[in-house]
């Protein structure tokens, strides 16, 4: 898989497709729905976005009354591509201040959850997918405004990458990528360091690390996405796509003492991270494309209107049901219910755009029962209106 066998890719030809305008939908209503949901996550009642002072903001996981690495470097790549630069700035600002070590064992890696009300860390340590964007956010913030506009994001991007290749296990603390496997680990601590979560496995990003980190780990990173690719072969059911929420590095169930093994919400974030690769490299097109056959296959099967968002990988119904915001309950989810559209960016899997017409007609609202999620439902949402409209790209420089 050289960076030169297939150069037809969006990251190559800057042409992303707009799924939305080609399912018939007008340009003037697209760029409408985006709007209504930014504003909806960003300035709206029941925003995820709080600004704090003249300078800083911060993103909270409303429900769980916190804010974490996550859902900042998810603001963060928001406002990237939407070209919103005071609210990435000031998420950067924020983020820096209070969830970046300076100094210690974990020097450059970020505190995964804070409550944003206390300034309490409830984690010191990190989830390894924050500094997966974190990073990319910063390189593509990098190339769309360069580093002389008050924040250098190419030194903060290196901050980052130097602090990972500094670690070398002393006090626990390791590289975010397992340097043996070339896989994202599920935290770059302890045991932690040892396996994984599909859904950091964003091959996409490891390229964008390949072409813009200049660390002189160029080839390291594009092992990395390559590896990544081939992780999400083992992860995903062969009859299904679906995958477990953690696995070890073969792809393998790794259940943990907070959880038995599941389709649960990480796992949601797969097959937008497989369309997104598909579309900007198209690097591993046939293997995609046997996937989205599946997993659509699969959710047509569940019934369009009513697929649920936890399974066993084989489709099944799982005897743990992860609970949300105090629900411990199945439900047809809108965060799964945007990601699986994204799918429909495969070529020819959802030739009548059933997937994309299903996501236009959803509302960001409380369901039925009164429980509501802006923050994980939400962002899924935005992002997935982002790639179906062809907003959400690879920002290489001028």
């Amino acid at each position: 898989m050289s960076g030169t066998e297939n150069q037809k890719g969006a990251y190559y030809t800057g042409t992303y497709p707009n799924l939305f305008l080609e399912a018939g939908y007008s340009q003037q209503e697209i760029d409408a729905k985006l709007s209504k949901a930014y504003y909806d996550l960003f300035e709206g009642p029941n925003r995820v976005y709080f600004e704090v002072g003249d300078s800083m903001a911060y993103v909270s996981d409303l429900k769980n009354h916190d804010a974490r690495s996550e859902g900042l470097s998810y603001g963060m790549m928001v406002a990237v591509q939407l070209d919103k630069k005071e609210v990435f700035d000031r998420i950067w600002r924020w983020t820096k201040a209070y969830t970046q070590h300076q100094g210690g064992p974990r020097d450059g890696y970020f505190a995964w959850s804070i409550n944003p009300e206390t300034m309490v860390k409830n984690s010191e340590g990190s989830a390894s997918d924050g500094e997966l964007f974190f990073v990319t956010t910063l390189l593509f913030a990098s190339n769309r405004w360069g580093n002389d506009t008050g924040i250098d994001y190419y030194a903060e991007a290196r901050r980052i990458l130097d602090a990972m290749w500094a670690k070398d296990g002393t006090g626990g603390i390791h590289h975010v990528i397992n340097l043996e496997h070339k896989q994202i680990s599920f935290v770059p601590e302890g045991g932690g360091y040892e396996w994984t979560d599909p859904s950091y496995h964003v091959p996409a990003f490891l390229e964008v690390w390949a072409d813009f980190a200049n660390d002189g780990h160029e080839q390291f990173y594009r092992d990395c996405a390559d590896t990544a690719r081939v992780l999400l072969h083992s992860a995903c059911h062969p009859e299904t796509g679906l995958n477990f929420d953690y696995t070890n590095f073969d792809g393998t169930a790794h259940p943990t003492r907070w959880m038995p093994a599941g389709f649960r919400y990480d796992s949601w974030r797969v097959p937008m991270n497989i369309a997104m690769d598909y579309v900007w490299f198209g690097k591993d097109k046939a293997w995609q494309e046997d996937y989205a056959a599946r997993i659509h296959g699969f959710l047509r099967k569940e019934g369009i209107n009513q697929f649920v968002d936890q399974y066993n990988p084989d489709g099944t119904t799982p005897e743990f049901i992860l609970q949300a915001g105090g629900f411990q309950k199945l439900r047809h989810s809108l965060g799964f219910i945007s990601t699986a559209a994204t799918v429909s960016l495969i070529d020819e899997v959802d030739p009548d755009y059933d997937f994309v017409h299903k996501l236009w007609n959803e509302k960001l609202e409380p369901y039925e029962d009164g429980y509501f999620d802006p923050y994980f439902d939400g962002l899924m949402y935005l992002f997935s209106l982002m790639h179906l409209s062809g907003n959400y790209q690879a920002i290489l420089p001028e």
